[in-house]
């Protein structure tokens, strides 16, 4: 089969496609043919050598797929041939293959466009987790995101949104201040125009947000523990600003400050099958029935991997960046 491939760590031009075997099926296992990849950050790092996949997954990029289900393990229902799925895999999804476990699979509707169901899993799996589970986050609250025209920042946007809360998010221009407003952000700043603790201090006057979700880290952690009220939370779920931070301890004491944050890869085939159950339950029926869809950026053929994460980096795109694969 097709698949991208990289002969040593490096920038986006590293990408190259090549020929590899079909992946080989564990017991719990469904063999998709691809239709489409989403493009995540991660698949920049691991690109870059900063972040090796999990024992056991597949050595190739590509976080999450859509496409039809053409075989599957001994211990998986035979029912599941032939239906077309999006599902959160381990590594792989850049290839015309892919397998995935069984239970972190979801069906896609026919009328969900077969490109949005792939830019679902990645982000859906993590804002779901870490807004409404580790993040506690409820009806009437306030959050602030960081990073809000991502893949991340759009789909935290719309699910705050649905499920009632107000959201503040931080943009780098004031283009994707707009773009975040229209897509749901009750307010949108331009951090670099702006000092986003003193504009979220003004929006809530003075009281601060419930939750923060960073994927910053370093030097914002002490000044999103300005942003939070009292007994708010602080999730972080990436560190691309630098994975340390110093800041006040007495604070979060006095405050009664709750912060936690998670990676999702590396999490047990069980934790994942236990987080797609809840998440077919509550979220995914709102892009099922068209209530919400992903926020798209740009398709690039899957050959064109290289211009996608060129894209990512550059920080250009609003919303999720795809790879058709075989189409549909």
């Amino acid at each position: 089969m097709a698949a991208i491939l990289f002969d040593a760590p490096g920038g986006p031009e590293v990408l190259g496609i090549g020929t590899v075997p079909l992946p080989r099926l564990r017991p719990d296992d469904v063999l998709i043919k691809v239709a489409y990849a989403g493009v995540n950050r991660p698949d920049c790092l691991q690109r870059a050598g900063a972040y090796p996949p999990p024992p056991g997954a597949s050595p190739l990029l590509g976080l999450e797929v859509s496409g039809e289900v053409v075989a599957v393990g001994n211990e998986v229902p035979r029912e599941m041939i032939g239906q077309f799925v999006a599902a959160l895999t381990p590594g792989g999804g850049y290839a015309e293959y892919c397998a995935a476990h069984w239970q972190h699979c979801l069906p896609v509707p026919e009328r969900m466009p077969l490109s949005q169901a792939a830019a679902l899993p990645e982000t859906l799996f993590t804002v779901w987790h870490n807004l409404f589970e580790r993040g506690l986050a409820r009806d009437g609250e306030s959050v602030l995101i960081h990073g809000g025209t991502s893949g991340i920042g759009t789909t935290a946007i719309m699910l705050a949104k649905a499920f009632g809360l107000e959201v503040i998010v931080t943009c780098g221009d004031t283009a994707k201040c707009a773009a975040a407003t229209r897509i749901g952000a009750d307010l949108a700043i331009n951090y670099r125009e702006q000092d986003f603790v003193e504009a979220v201090l003004a929006h809530t006057g003075g009281k601060g947000v419930n939750v923060v979700l960073d994927m910053v880290s370093g030097d914002y952690v002490a000044r999103n523990l300005k942003c939070l009220a009292e007994d708010g939370r602080h999730v972080t779920i990436a560190v691309l600003g630098g994975a340390k931070a110093e800041l006040s301890m007495a604070m979060v004491m006095t405050r009664r400050l709750t912060l936690t944050g998670s990676t999702l890869r590396p999490r047990s085939d069980s934790f994942k099958a236990a987080l797609a159950d809840e998440i077919a339950d509550n979220a995914w029926p709102l892009f099922c029935d068209g209530e919400l869809s992903p926020v798209m950026d740009m398709t690039f053929p899957l050959a064109q991997a290289a211009a996608a994460h060129a894209r990512m980096e550059a920080g250009e795109h609003i919303g999720k960046i795809v790879l058709e694969v075989g189409g549909g």
